[in-house]
């Protein structure tokens, strides 16, 4: 690709650099923007009753005209999981491999968005031409498969961005990660490498997948008469690969239950990602033909989420599934930052049944650890270092590895969303700052809860609400009925009678009181309400619950 004058290219994310999840960045240059990824995150503590979080694409609407389409590393949620919300505002296109386009697929379908979206399939080692990029795919390894790193290229130089990925020599199915593909880009001199920072903190490589499989060997030989139960990660194929090799090796059958696991599943073997013997898969309702001890159930729950599988079972609440003493049940999975205290809860309930729970050595990583990455590094050679994926620290100690590696302090970039990163050969540089954002998904609502609606629900959450009701005649102003008070999480009424009373009494007095005025305004009876409530009950109670009046006029 010619140079032409002296544009530079615009590297913008638009999220996943605060936290875990809701990676989408975009590359621009002249009148060419691509998108690469588009994820959810999941929602923190403090969003009540919210479900997903996606990203704010404001920008991307902004220059609708410019946009050539997605490119997908993998298959994650929080890489694919905001596509179908954003694709219902922009029609774009959709470029990826295989099994991530399968999965892709299945959300489109539930949108109803499969036949208004453009899809192309695409191998590792191939190019696609968009614009003024050409991008292309790069095999790596991941706990998923068919993931890829991709190498951009652009008129202003070569940009490698890794998409999450580890060096795994001995991969369960296909093929270890194209480091020759890595080095031969690196010769050609590359401008930038943005790479995956979630495990830049741990020392030392990430072990290959196939250690968990010797593992999941020796625990199958040792619980040879329990019924065995395997929670991980729905999208972790190669893992639920293994877990089917060692229940068939030991003469298991297999029930898949969790709905996002049942999904994947079907997906992967379509395509010919899972190798599933005959007669090995059953229907949960066949497991009472069984023993128990014949059997292995491969379920969603592994985060302690409360509706998954696993933690369903934990609560007596599985239509089909109960817990039963002696059961030996495997986490196969690390809690993800925040999860910890859930896991543990699923864990302790288990226990409490009289099951065994496993869950050291049955994980390994799907991220590079220190040594990988410092081999991709010296493999790429790059100009410039980005950290991605990952909250500040583990950026900072991506960041820390290029300059231990010989990449100068000022050529490591640790940027934020929104930043517009803009670099040629020339130099580099943060130059702006573009409209980001987190859109709340609750229910089939999509933005329609913000910050305030968030404060509203908390203020309910800890203080409550008491609804004030009255009746007016509108002509003489005269009280018909009330005040009453009607008290939803605040206090039971019952108990606290005199303190309600009590309440009502200084109510009347202050709307009476407010009546008896020359001119009334109903707003103004109603600021003496919640003012006269607030100041009686902060006294009494040291609380400050929602004050809702409410005034009929007769």
């Amino acid at each position: 690709m010619k140079r032409k004058n002296n544009s530079k290219l615009r590297i913008i994310p638009l999220g996943g650099l605060e936290k875990i999840g809701m990676n989408i960045t975009v590359f621009e240059y002249e009148d060419s923007i691509i998108v690469v990824d588009c994820g959810l995150a999941f929602p923190e503590d403090d969003m009540l009753g919210i479900d997903l979080v996606i990203p704010d694409v404001t920008y991307l609407k902004n220059n609708i005209e410019k946009v050539k389409g997605f490119i997908i590393t993998h298959g994650h949620e929080d890489h694919i999981g905001a596509l179908c919300y954003v694709l219902k505002e922009m029609n774009l296109p959709i470029y990826t491999t295989k099994l991530t386009m399968g999965i892709i697929e299945r959300k489109l379908t539930e949108h109803n968005l499969l036949r208004s979206t453009k899809r192309k399939v695409v191998r590792h080692g191939q190019s696609i031409n968009l614009g003024q990029f050409r991008i292309e795919f790069i095999k790596t390894n991941h706990s998923i498969q068919d993931a890829s790193a991709l190498a951009i290229y652009s008129p202003a130089g070569i940009v490698v961005h890794t998409g999450d990925f580890k060096v795994d020599y001995t991969p369960v199915f296909g093929d270890a990660i194209d480091l020759q593909r890595f080095a031969e880009i690196g010769k050609k001199g590359v401008l930038a490498l943005m790479s995956d920072s979630t495990n830049a903190e741990r020392q030392g490589f990430t072990q290959s997948e196939r250690t968990v499989g010797v593992t999941f060997d020796r625990i199958f030989a040792e619980h040879s008469n329990t019924r065995i139960i395997i929670a991980t990660f729905a999208s972790n194929v190669d893992r639920v690969q293994q877990i089917i090799n060692s229940s068939y090796k030991y003469g298991r059958k297999v029930v898949v239950e969790g709905r996002s696991m049942v999904n994947i599943i079907s997906v992967a073997s379509e395509l010919g990602y899972l190798d599933v013997p005959d007669h090995t898969l059953i229907e949960v309702d066949q497991l009472r033909n069984y023993p128990p001890e014949k059997t292995t159930i491969i379920t969603t729950g592994s985060q302690g989420e409360s509706m998954a599988a696993l933690s369903r079972m934990a609560a007596d609440i599985h239509k089909k599934i109960s817990i039963r003493p002696g059961d030996t049940i495997i986490f196969s999975s690390n809690p993800i930052p925040g999860n910890e205290k859930a896991v543990s809860n699923v864990i302790n309930e288990l226990s409490a049944k009289g099951a065994d729970v496993i869950f050291q050595d049955a994980h390994v990583s799907g991220h590079a650890c220190q040594e990988e990455l410092k081999l991709i590094y010296s493999l790429v050679k790059p100009k410039y270092a980005i950290p991605i994926h990952g909250e500040y620290r583990h950026r900072k100690a991506n960041a820390a590895l290029a300059k231990s590696l010989g990449i100068p302090k000022e050529n490591v970039f640790i940027i934020q969303s929104g930043d517009v990163l803009e670099m040629d050969e020339g130099g580099a540089g943060v130059v702006d700052k573009v409209h980001t954002g987190e859109i709340l998904v609750d229910g089939l609502g999509v933005g329609d809860v913000g910050n305030i609606v968030l404060r509203d629900r908390q203020h309910l959450a800890e203080d409550g609400i008491l609804i004030v009701v009255m009746s007016l005649e509108k002509r003489t102003n005269q009280l018909l009925a009330g005040p009453d008070i009607v008290s939803r999480g605040f206090v039971y009424v019952r108990e606290s009678e005199s303190l309600m009373e009590e309440a009502r009494s200084v109510l009347t007095e202050a709307v009476e009181k407010c009546l008896t005025g020359r001119h009334v305004d109903w707003s103004k009876i109603k600021l003496v309400i919640r003012d006269t409530m607030n100041e009686f009950i902060w006294k009494r109670t040291k609380r400050r619950p929602m004050i809702l009046p409410i005034i009929m006029d007769v």
